[in-house]
C-alpha cells in the first residue's frame, strides 16, 4: 500500500501574528512554523500502517524552500521520502490541483490529509482533491483501518460518531482521534540523522490559477474591560447582562 501524507507548514499557535502591506500579507518574521497538528495525527497513523502492514509513506507539501525543515521533521518521524511542489500555496483550489498531479503520478492508494490547517481553517483541500482524482472521501476521521483494498473508518458527526466502510483509493481528512496526542512521535537523534539521507524531491508545479485571493486580514477585537459586580447585587448583574453584554 502506498500512502501519501499531505503536510501543511503552519505557524505555531504560540506565535505572535502580525500583518504587513496594509494588512494584506502575513508577516512571517519571528514566526515559528510547525507541522499542521491535524496532519501530524495523520502522519502518525501512517507510521502505524508502515510498521504493521509494510506500507510505504511519502509526505508532500506545496510551498517554497522555507517549508523544507517541516518536511525534514516528517522524514525524521519516519516517512520514507518527501515531495515539495515548488510554488506558493495561494488558495485551496490551487493546492488541491497541485496535489492531484502528485497523487496521479505516484499511484497512491491512500491519501491522508488533515481535515483543515490551523492557519486558514478552510477545510476544503481534502474534499476537492478527492473529487479531482475520483477517489472516495471521508472527513472528520477519528479512526481508520485498512484490510486489503477495504477501509473501515469512524468519523465525528453532530451529536455522535459514524462508522463507514469504503474502498481504496481513498482520501481522508484526519483529526485528533485518528491517534491520540500521547501517540505523537518526537524525532530522536537517529531519526534526524536518517532524515538527512532520505530523498526530498522538488518538483515544478502544474499550470493552475488560484480561484480566490486575500483582500485583507484583520485581528480579533481586543477584549473589553472587565466589570466586577457584587454577588449580592443581582439586579445590577441582570441589567448588565441584558443591556451591555446583550446575552439575555
Amino acid at each position: 500500500m502506498k500512502i501519501l501524507v499531505c503536510i501543511s507548514h503552519v505557524p505555531d499557535t504560540t506565535s505572535k501574528i502580525n500583518f504587513t502591506e496594509g494588512d494584506s500579507k502575513f508577516d512571517t518574521n519571528g514566526v515559528q512554523f510547525v507541522i499542521n497538528p491535524n496532519d501530524e495525527f495523520g502522519l502518525t497513523r501512517a507510521m502505524w500502517f508502515k510498521e504493521k502492514q509494510g506500507a510505504s509513506v511519502d509526505v508532500v507539501n506545496v510551498g517554497g524552500p522555507e517549508t523544507e525543515p517541516t518536511l525534514r521533521k516528517a522524514l525524521a518521524i519516519g516517512a520514507d521520502s518527501a515531495i515539495r511542489v515548488n510554488t506558493e500555496a495561494t488558495d485551496g483550489y490551487a493546492v488541491a490541483k497541485q496535489l492531484a498531479k502528485v497523487v496521479s503520478d505516484g499511484g497512491y492508494d491512500l491519501v491522508i490529509a488533515g481535515r483543515e490547517s490551523i492557519d486558514y481553517n478552510g477545510a476544503m483541500v481534502p474534499g476537492m482533491l478527492a473529487a479531482m482524482i475520483d477517489a472516495n472521501f471521508i472527513t472528520n476521521c477519528i479512526s481508520l483501518e485498512i484490510d486489503g483494498t477495504t477501509a473501515k473508518a469512524v468519523r465525528e458527526i453532530d451529536g455522535g460518531k459514524e462508522t463507514v466502510s469504503t474502498s481504496l483509493p481513498l482520501v481522508i481528512g484526519g483529526q485528533k482521534g485518528l491517534v491520540e496526542e500521547s501517540d505523537l512521535r518526537i524525532p530522536n537523534m537517529r531519526g534526524i540523522m536518517m532524515a538527512r539521507k532520505k530523498p526530498l524531491n522538488v518538483i515544478e508545479p502544474t499550470d493552475v490559477s488560484a480561484e480566490t485571493k486575500v483582500v485583507s486580514f484583520e485581528k480579533p477585537a481586543p477584549k473589553g474591560a472587565v466589570k466586577l459586580v457584587d454577588t449580592d447585587n443581582i439586579d445590577e448583574l441582570v441589567s448588565l447582562l441584558h443591556n451591555e453584554a446583550k446575552v439575555i
